[in-house]
């Protein structure tokens, strides 16, 4: 046993809003996914520093179906826990977030194992985001979610409400009642409750998910409140300290080890250092934490106190190392490799196939890329502020709606696009188009007659009427460069420097607009309706350590 040091953030790219259960000698953090399916990501971990996906649970249209949902919609913001033998997973389905109003549904799943078949939903209300379920000492369940107030002459953040969960009926019973109306800061949400020498402690997030986020605490003798704020100010942010490396910092949890030490899980994010954009998304950190004497919590480390770290000491665990992901997978198998993830439907065989041509990934042309319905766009997270992507792709398209290729994707507003289709005369060519966020109608932008960032670009080359493709992206930082082969050698660069800062929580509508994050991976669309297929040979990620 010897005392560790741990790197943030401890799960790199598009891991937001963490909410941590320790069960014995096991860690299990859950994440947002949004629009991604299937939906929630949980890690384990034994020692803290080393991480695994374990499950992401609701795999089935009796827990999810998200098509139509808007963009950053979906899975919000989850809360795991455990009581008795049973694992409970708290979420949030998400239908609209633009203007007034927000249809947040709220729905409570179990299971016994944490990658297990989690039961069908139990409908808990839709009143607000961010809920958690509480387990308290005395055998009751409360829950508790942020209310959410449309009505133009209030602050839509109206506050903290609880209610009890009763276990034999499965529903929640009593009156609602707001406990917390949150600091100064507003923006109030993410709350979370525990229990600690006679107090109830209620954890919850402030100032909005962007630059200005933080951690506040309060506390009283009661579940139902009064709850006195920290007098000594927030638990955790970086709002006042605009040089650190883990900005954002805020929307979190608490849990202890097994020798009574306390830590808490946060999300943050890695800007560039030049425009300030965050294409990783909002990730997942760690940081130690002391209590005062008073019964306070602060965070502690290497930044200062209540401000973020990037490296953390961790507890005394012993080392518990995972085996390390596979840098190229080859569709071999029937299952799709855990590290890709798909849009909104909850029916993967509308839009994919493992089995229809052995060893390859075949995508069904379905709407376009953007759709919030049915779009055959299979990826996975970016993780490094710079990598290489590649894959194989065997396309023979018919018309010029019929389109495939290698994608760097945020949204139906933020993308580019490496793609291979075919012109009024036939001939297949690969080209590129992109989607700025800045210009709301250019969804499909061509760069071959067009320019950008001042620069003439003429993307387009011709290809072989038949045959494979090969397709490779490279990031560097803020700047992305596409590449064509036709035998997997010899590589020819697409003459455009593309601004990969777009792909961002910040790029387009701005802070506050955008939750998720980058991904990389397979496209096809066919807006014909013929469903045209693409097939994918195999998908090579590498991170670049600069």
């Amino acid at each position: 046993m010897s005392t560790s040091l741990i790197q943030n953030p401890i799960l790199a790219g598009f891991n937001p809003d963490p909410s941590i259960v320790r069960v014995a000698d096991d860690y299990y953090v859950a994440t947002s996914t949004f629009e991604w399916y299937p939906g929630v990501q949980i890690h384990h971990s034994k020692d803290l520093v080393n991480w695994r996906l374990v499950s992401r649970p609701l795999n089935r249209s009796s827990l999810l179906d998200m098509r139509g949902n808007p963009d950053s919609c979906g899975v919000w913001a989850p809360c795991l826990s455990y009581d008795k033998g049973m694992f409970y997973l708290i979420y949030t389905d998400v239908k609209r977030f633009d203007g007034n109003y927000k249809d947040t549904h709220n729905y409570l799943t179990s299971c016994e194992t944490i990658d297990g078949r989690w039961s069908d939903p139990v409908y808990m209300n839709s009143s607000g985001f961010d809920p958690s379920l509480f387990h308290d000492q005395n055998g009751k369940k409360w829950f508790v979610n942020m209310v959410w107030d449309y009505r133009h002459n209030k602050h839509p953040f109206a506050g903290v409400v609880l209610q009890e969960y009763c276990t034999v009926s499965k529903k929640l019973i009593g009156k609602a009642k707001n406990i917390f109306s949150g600091s100064k800061l507003a923006l109030t949400e993410a709350p979370h409750l525990y229990q600690r020498n006679g107090y109830y402690y209620l954890v919850t997030a402030e100032g909005g998910t962007g630059y200005n986020h933080a951690m506040t605490l309060a506390r009283s003798k009661n579940i139902d409140g009064p709850y006195e704020l920290d007098p000594d100010g927030f638990i955790l942010t970086a709002k006042d300290n605009q040089d650190l490396p883990l900005q954002r910092a805020g929307h979190g949890d608490l849990f202890d080890t097994p020798d009574g030490e306390t830590y808490l899980v946060h999300l943050c994010g890695r800007p560039l250092s030049g425009p300030r954009r965050s294409p990783l998304g909002r990730e997942t950190a760690i940081q130690k934490t002391q209590w005062t004497k008073d019964g306070w919590l602060k965070v502690i480390g290497e930044a200062g106190d209540r401000l973020p770290s990037l490296n953390v000491i961790g507890p005394n665990l012993p080392a518990h190392p995972w085996p390390k992901d596979d840098i190229q997978h080859d569709f071999d198998s029937e299952v799709l490799p855990s590290a890709f993830q798909w849009l909104r439907t909850p029916e993967p065989s509308d839009i994919m196939s493992l089995t229809a041509r052995k060893g390859w990934l075949r995508l069904i042309g379905k709407e376009s890329i953007g759709s919030l319905f049915t779009q055959a766009l299979v990826a996975r997270r970016q993780q490094s502020f710079s990598y290489v992507a590649e894959t194989c792709l065997d396309f023979s398209p018919e018309n010029f709606q019929q389109v495939a290729g290698l994608v760097c994707y945020y949204n139906g507003h933020k993308f580019h696009y490496c793609y291979v289709s075919v012109d009024d005369n036939g001939q297949r060519f690969v080209d590129i188009m992109q989607c700025n966020a800045e210009q709301s109608l250019a969804l499909n932008f061509p760069l071959r007659e067009g320019h950008i960032n001042g620069y003439e670009t003429d993307a387009r080359f011709t290809l072989p009427k038949q045959g494979k493709v090969f397709l490779r992206a490279e990031v560097n930082d803020d700047t992305l460069h596409f590449f064509f082969s036709i035998d997997g050698i010899e590589y020819t660069k697409l003459p455009v420097n593309l601004d990969y800062s777009i792909v961002s929580d910040e790029a387009g509508k701005g802070e506050g607009a955008s939750f998720t994050g980058a991904f990389v991976g397979m496209a096809c669309q066919d807006t014909s309706g013929m469903n045209v297929v693409a097939d994918f040979d195999y998908f090579k990620y590498e991170e670049i350590q600069s």
